[in-house]
C-alpha cells in the first residue's frame, strides 16, 4: 500500500474516521443518508462503541457527518450548495455551455463505462439494472412523463453506469456538476424525446450501454457511451441549425431582408 503520509503512530480516533470516510468516498454512504446504527457499523469495522465515538467526533469536527439534535448522524452536504457557485451560474446562463459540457460528458462517461465493464461488481449490476429499467419504464408509459422526470432517470442511469467505476475522483467529479449534466439530460430529452426515429436511437445507444458493462466489454461500453454523448449533440446542433434557417427565412418573408 502506497503511503502518503510519514508512518507515525495514530489515534484510534482518526483511524475509525479514516474508515468512515473510505465508505462516503467510494459511496457506499451518501450525502444525506443516515449512518448506519452503532451495532452494524461495529461490526462492519470490527471495533469497539467507545472507538466508533470517538471516530464520529472527529468527523463532525471536520464537517464530514453530522447530527442534528434527537436525530441520527448523517453525512454532510460536502460541496455546499451547487448552485451558490458564481461560475455554476454563468455556466447554466450561457446556451453555448451546452456543447461545452457534452464534450466533458463524453471524455468523463467514456472512461467511466469502460472502468465499470472492467470492475462493476454482481451488485453494481444489480443496481444498474434496476436504473435502466426504471428508465425504460418511463418511456414505455400511455400517459408521457414529465420531461424533467424523464432527465432524472436517465441521469440516475448513467450515474450508476459511474459508480461501477469503482473510482471514487471521477464519480464525485460528475456529482459536482449534477445541476449542469441534468441541463444536458433534460435538453436532450425535451428537444429528441418527442422525435420518433431520435428517440429509438437514443433508446438503442443505452440498451448498448447497458450490455456492454453488464457483459464486461470494456472497449464495446467506452464506444457506446462515447458515440451516445456525441450522437445527443449532433441532433442537438442539428436542431439549432434548423432553428436558425427558420428565423432566417421568416424574416426574409416579412421583408427584414
Amino acid at each position: 500500500m502506497l503511503e502518503k503520509t510519514p508512518d507515525i503512530r495514530r489515534q484510534v480516533s482518526d483511524v475509525v474516521a479514516e474508515r468512515i470516510e473510505r465508505l462516503i468516498v467510494d459511496g457506499v454512504l451518501k450525502v444525506g443518508q443516515a449512518l448506519p446504527s452503532e451495532r452494524r457499523l461495529c461490526e462492519k469495522l470490527g471495533i469497539s462503541r467507545s472507538a466508533l465515538r470517538e471516530g464520529l467526533k472527529v468527523l463532525r469536527g471536520r464537517g464530514i457527518i453530522e447530527t442534528a439534535q434527537g436525530r441520527d448522524s448523517r453525512v454532510a452536504t460536502l460541496n455546499g450548495p451547487r448552485d451558490a457557485s458564481p461560475l455554476m451560474h454563468l455556466f447554466n446562463s450561457q446556451p453555448r455551455t451546452l456543447f461545452d459540457l457534452l464534450e466533458v460528458r463524453a471524455l468523463l462517461e467514456a472512461e467511466s463505462a469502460r472502468l465499470a465493464a472492467l470492475r462493476g461488481t454482481e451488485a453494481d449490476f444489480v443496481l444498474l439494472t434496476r436504473r435502466y429499467e426504471e428508465m425504460l419504464a418511463a418511456h414505455s408509459q400511455a400517459v408521457p412523463v414529465d420531461p424533467r422526470e424523464h432527465a432524472r432517470l436517465d441521469h440516475a442511469f448513467h450515474l450508476a453506469v459511474c459508480e461501477a467505476s469503482h473510482n471514487p475522483v471521477l464519480l464525485h467529479t460528475l456529482q459536482s456538476l449534477t445541476d449542469l449534466m441534468l441541463s444536458t439530460v433534460f435538453a436532450s430529452v425535451n428537444n429528441l424525446y418527442h422525435r420518433p426515429m431520435q428517440k429509438r436511437q437514443i433508446d438503442r445507444q443505452h440498451t448498448r450501454l447497458y450490455q456492454a458493462v453488464i457483459e464486461r466489454l470494456p472497449e464495446q461500453a467506452q464506444r457506446a457511451a462515447r458515440e451516445h454523448i456525441h450522437s445527443i449533440r449532433d441532433n442537438l446542433k442539428e436542431i439549432e441549425e434548423e432553428e436558425q434557417r427558420l428565423v432566417r427565412a421568416t424574416m426574409r418573408l416579412e421583408g427584414w431582408a
